[in-house]
C-alpha cells in the first residue's frame, strides 16, 4: 500500500544550507527512500527560487509567495504566520485525506481549521519560537528591530496554543520536549531530533591546520557568537581561523579585517562549506541562546574533527561526551591548543559513532513513519 504525506514548509528547503531547511530537506530525502509519497508545499521568499532538485524526492511540489507587506505587521497573528496565509494551500490540502506535517509554528495557520479537523496533523517545531524571538531581541542592536522582535514574541506565544489541534508534537530536543509535555499535556509529544545530511560518520582521520566557526551570519544569534569568539578567543591565539557563512554583517567584516590570521569566507556553496568543515582541525561552537537543537552541532560531529562547544549549545542533548565543553575564553583557548597536539583516530571516531547513534537518520525515519501512519 502506498503511503502519502503532505509537508508544509516555511521556506523552500533546497539548497539545504541553513538550520531549519536542513531538517526539512533531509527528512524528505529519508522518507522518500522509504517509499513515502510526499506532496510538498513551500513558501517562497528571500531570494530562494523553486528548486527542481525537490522533484527527485517529492510526488508533487507547490510554491506559494510569502506575503511580506507592512500591513501584515498590524495583524493580530504573528507576522511570520500572517505572511504565510494562502487560500490555495487550503484548497490543495482538502483535496484528499492524507496526513499533514506542519514544519515550525510559522506554517500552522490551518492547523485548527474546521475543514481539517478529521485529518491526522503533526507539528514539527524548530525552536520555542517566543523564547527564540526574545533572545533575538536581546542580541539586536537596532531599536526598531528589537521592538519588532519583542512584539512578535508576544504574538507567537499567544498563537502557540494552535498546536493543541495537532495529533502530535515532534520535538527536536529533550529540553523542548519537556516544555511541550508540561505546557500542552493533552497533546502527545515525542522526541525526534533533527534530520541531517549524514547517513554515516564522514570524519577525516589525521590533522587539519585551522579553526572553523560557521553559520548563517545574518542571524543575530550567529552574528553575536562570531563577534564573541573573535573578540575573546580568536584574537588571543595565533592559529589560523576561518569564519564562514551566509551574509555577514558589516560590523563583523570590519572586526575580522583587524586580524591577519582570521579569514572570512562569505556565502560558500554547500560543497565548499562541507569541505571547510571536514578539513578543519577544530570547530568552535558558541551560542548565548539555549534554544532548539543547533544543526551546526550535528554537522560538525558527523563530519568534522575536534569540537568545542559551550553548555548552551549542547542544551537539550546528550552530546556532551562527543565534545570538549568550554564556557569561558580561557577554556576555549586551552582546548584549542590541546586539540592542535592531537590527531583524530579511527578509535576516536568509533567512540563518537556510539554517542551519536540516537541522532542517526534511520531510527528517526522509522519513528516518524510509525507516527504518521
Amino acid at each position: 500500500m502506498q503511503r502519502h504525506l503532505h509537508i508544509v514548509s516555511f521556506d523552500i528547503p533546497y539548497p539545504a544550507n541553513y538550520g531549519g531547511v536542513i531538517d526539512v530537506f533531509h527528512k524528505i530525502r529519508c522518507l522518500h527512500r522509504r517509499g513515502i509519497l510526499i506532496t510538498l508545499h513551500c513558501f517562497e521568499y528571500g531570494g530562494r527560487k523553486p528548486a527542481p532538485e525537490l522533484e527527485k524526492y517529492c510526488n508533487k511540489v507547490y510554491y506559494y509567495k510569502r506575503r511580506t507587506s507592512l500591513l501584515k505587521q498590524f495583524s493580530m497573528l504573528p507576522y511570520n504566520v500572517a505572511s504565510r496565509v494562502d487560500d490555495k494551500l487550503k484548497e490543495r490540502l482538502i483535496e484528499d485525506e492524507y496526513p499533514i506535517l506542519f514544519e515550525v509554528l510559522h506554517t500552522c495557520y490551518l492547523l485548527g481549521d474546521p475543514d481539517l479537523k478529521a485529518r491526522r496533523k503533526f507539528f514539527r517545531h524548530s525552536n520555542i519560537e517566543h523564547e527564540y524571538f526574545r533572545e533575538l531581541a536581546k542580541a539586536e542592536s537596532s531599536f526598531l528591530k528589537k521592538m519588532y522582535l519583542r512584539m512578535e514574541a508576544r504574538k507567537l506565544q499567544r498563537f502557540e496554543k494552535q498546536i493543541t489541534h495537532a495529533d502530535g508534537i515532534l520535538a527536536v530536543s529533550e529540553q523542548d520536549l519537556a516544555y511541550f509535555q508540561k505546557t500542552y499535556p493533552q497533546t502527545p509529544s515525542v522526541y525526534l531530533p533533527s534530520f541531517h545530511p549524514f547517513d554515516e560518520l564522514q570524519c577525516k582521520t589525521g590533522k587539519g591546520d585551522y579553526i572553523l566557526y560557521h553559520g548563517n551570519l545574518s542571524v543575530p544569534e550567529n552574528h553575536v557568537a562570531a563577534l564573541w569568539l573573535t573578540d575573546h578567543v580568536f584574537s588571543k591565539i595565533k592559529h589560523r581561523v576561518v569564519i564562514a557563512g551566509l551574509n555577514p554583517q558589516a560590523s563583523l567584516i570590519a572586526r575580522i579585517k583587524a586580524y591577519k590570521h582570521i579569514e572570512l569566507r562569505e556565502n560558500c556553496s554547500e560543497q565548499e562549506m562541507q569541505q571547510l568543515i571536514s578539513d578543519a582541525q577544530v570547530h568552535c561552537l558558541y551560542t548565548a541562546q539555549a534554544t532548539g537543537l543547533k544543526l551546526k552541532l550535528l554537522n560538525v560531529l558527523y563530519s568534522g574533527r575536534f569540537v568545542l562547544a559551550n553548555t548552551a549549545m549542547l542544551a537539550g542533548t546528550s552530546l556532551g561526551d562527543a565534545c570538549e565543553i568550554c564556557n569561558s575564553p580561557q577554556e576555549y583557548i586551552r582546548a584549542i591548543d590541546t586539540a592542535f597536539t592531537k590527531e583524530l583516530t579511527g578509535e576516536l571516531i568509533e567512540k563518537r559513532k556510539a554517542i551519536l547513534a540516537p541522532m542517526d537518520n534511520a531510527p528517526k525515519t522509522d519513528k516518524l513513519i510509525e507516527l504518521i501512519n
